[in-house]
Parts: C-alpha cells; structure tokens; sequence
C-alpha cells in the first residue's frame, strides 16, 4: 500500500541529521573548530531517499518532468519589463528611482534569478544552447556576471548539499561568526548578501573559481553593462542596482534565502514557502519539492505535493517571507550557523563545471 511509503519529517529528514545540534555553548572562536557550530548530518542527502520513494508510490509524478516551453517568453517580458522600469526611474529622480526599487524592482529582478535558476536546471528546453541563452539574458537586468558561475555552484549543491567543501549555499565559517545573533548584524548581511555570496568564493579556489567560463559571463556582462550605461539614465543604472540588492537581501524576497535551508524545526533540513506571493514567483517557495525532484519546471511545480500530499502534510513550511525575515532577525537563536553540514564523502574529487543530465524521471544525482 502507498502508506506503508508514506514518511513523516522524523522518517525523512531525522536519520539522516541524527539529532546532532550544535555543540551546546560554543563560542566557535577556536581555531579550526568552527565547522562545530554548525548542525550536523552523519548519512547522505535526504532528498535522495524522498524521490526514490515519491516515484515508487506514485510514478505519475514522471509525467511532471521537463522543460517548459513557456519560460524563455516569459524571460524576453521580465528583461523588457526591468529595462522599462530603469527608463522611467530616470524621469522620477533618485529617490522615487530607489522607491520604485523597492517595491518593484525587487520583485522583478527576484523573478530573474528564478529563471537563471531554470536554466540553470535545464528545465527551459531541452537543447541546452536555448537554456544558455535564457540564462545569459535573464542577468541583463542584474549587472553582475551571475549565470554561468551561479550553475555552476549550485549544481554543486544539489550534488553535495551541505559538504562544505563542495556547497556554496553555506554561510562561511568567518560569515557567520562576523555577523552574530543581533538583528544589525543579520540585516547587514541581508543588505550586503551579493557580496558575502562573493567571498564565499574563497573557500574553493581548489575548484579554479575563475574558469573559462567565468572570464566569457564576466566580459559579456561589461559588454552589456556598457550599452546600458549609455543607454539608460543615471538613475535608471541606479534602479537596477538596488532592485538586485533588495530582490536578495533586506526585503521579504530576501527572506527567501532563509526558507530554503536555514534550520528552524530540527531535525527538517530543507523548507518551502506557501504563500500567496509564491505564485508571481514561479512556485520558488516549492523548495522540498525541487530538491526531491529537480526536473520538475516551475510551472509544475506545485503539482508534486498535490499529488504526493502525504509526503508533505508533517513537514514544516513557512506562509509568509516577510513574517519569516522578522523572525529571522529578531530570533537569537537563529543565526548563520543554523546549516547543516553533511558528512565530507572521501575521494571526490574536484568536479569542474558539468552539465545536467537530459531531464528524465531520475532524481538528477
């Protein structure tokens, strides 16, 4: 019977965290000890076991599976949209501009990194040069040579979630200690959370950060910055810069970064967000079920928990970013050490950039 395959977050998520907190009163200040801070996993990706089960007790979810047609369109109308917006930003003066951003831009630039992250995923088409082109002209908007060094990493974490070695997604050990349990420190991470994205970097020059790959994003990202600057007015620049700081940091979309992974009902080690702002979203709060099953496209999406509701219905999810970024802020219990970090597996090796494998009904490992 399909219940007999039916987790709960305890049969999901608790063997493979095995109830392993952080150490109770570390400070981490000692040299080499802070990875202690951190929660820990001694098993493999749970995620792993989920999918293989989901598609046990309910192979119609195959039919989910692939690219969607619409995505590439639906990128072409978003860049439009944001490059409209800069224009306009320059008739209303720097402080409207920034305004506008806010309550905006932010929301356009956010639907920007989920189509990168489409791309990413390869869910755009099925020929990967279309995914590539999707990919490159969703950053237009984001000023910053994001795409090809974002696939990288997190396909990455998808493979090597929570190794620290391996997963980009973690908050570095100096990170989190930097910034603390107080509400300044935490906004301030928000604010500069581009940047902390950067240094992360750091920490895997033995991957050779800066590939072939990242010099080609990096000089198509001056080339199109340039035409840009030139093109739009000062304050329109302006606006596209903070729609990019806000779409990621101190704004409810910033929340969206603390949903996916930041630990707030032990031992559950992914989250999802169902609120209402998660459909002008593309379903990107419908973070378990990306991860259990990575080839679903966005606009299908929310269809895997209606149609596995059991797998589910006992897990933890978030309603509202913008009551989770308060809670996040004003909690000192949450701060960035509230990862987990999974067990190093021996004798992986480096990878370089890779592409994704055709999507099928497979869990994409």
């Amino acid at each position: 019977m399909k219940l007999a395959l039916t987790p709960t977050p305890s049969a999901a998520f608790a063997p493979a965290l095995a109830a392993t907190p952080p150490v109770a009163g570390d400070t981490g200040k000692r040299r080499g000890d802070g990875l202690r801070r951190f929660y820990r996993r001694t098993t493999g990706d749970p995620h792993l076991a989920r999918a293989r089960s989901m598609l046990r007790a309910h192979p119609e979810l195959k039919s989910l599976v692939g690219p969607s047609s619409i995505t590439l369109f639906l990128t072409i109308g978003v860049v439009a949209a944001q490059l409209g917006l800069a224009m306009l930003a320059g008739r209303l003066g720097i402080g409207w501009a920034l305004v506008l951003a806010y309550a905006v831009g932010a929301w356009g630039s956010h639907v920007a990194w989920v189509l990168i992250h489409e791309a990413t995923h390869g869910l755009v088409s099925r020929r990967r040069w279309v995914n590539h082109v999707t990919g490159l002209l969703a950053i237009v908007p984001l000023l910053i040579p994001s795409y090809l060094s974002f696939r990288r990493f997190h396909l990455l974490h998808h493979r090597h979630q929570g190794d620290y070695r391996l997963d980009a997604d973690l908050p570095s050990v100096a990170e989190a200690r930097a910034l603390g349990r107080g509400p300044f420190g935490k906004a301030l991470w928000l604010l500069a959370y581009p940047i902390c994205q950067v240094t992360r970097l750091s920490r895997f020059a033995s991957l050779g950060v800066v590939d072939r790959n990242a010099v080609l994003n990096i000089l198509y990202t001056l080339a199109v910055d340039a035409v840009l600057v030139v093109v739009l007015p000062w304050q329109g620049v302006a606006y596209l810069a903070a729609s990019l700081f806000f779409s990621v940091g101190l704004h409810p979309l910033g929340a969206r970064w603390i949903q996916e992974h930041y630990v707030l009902k032990h031992p559950q080690e992914t989250y999802s967000c169902y609120s209402k702002a998660n459909a002008l979203q593309l379903n990107v709060g419908c973070h378990v079920e990306h991860h259990d099953l990575p080839f679903v496209a966005w606009n299908r999406l929310n269809r895997v928990r209606a149609i596995a509701p059991e797998y589910f219905r006992d897990l933890h999810a978030h309603t509202s970013w913008t009551r989770l970024l308060f809670h996040f802020l004003f909690t000192r219990d949450v701060t960035l050490f509230s990862r987990v970090v999974g067990p190093r597996r021996v004798g992986v090796p480096s990878p370089a950039l890779t592409e994704p494998a055709p999507a099928d009904a497979t869990h994409g490992r």
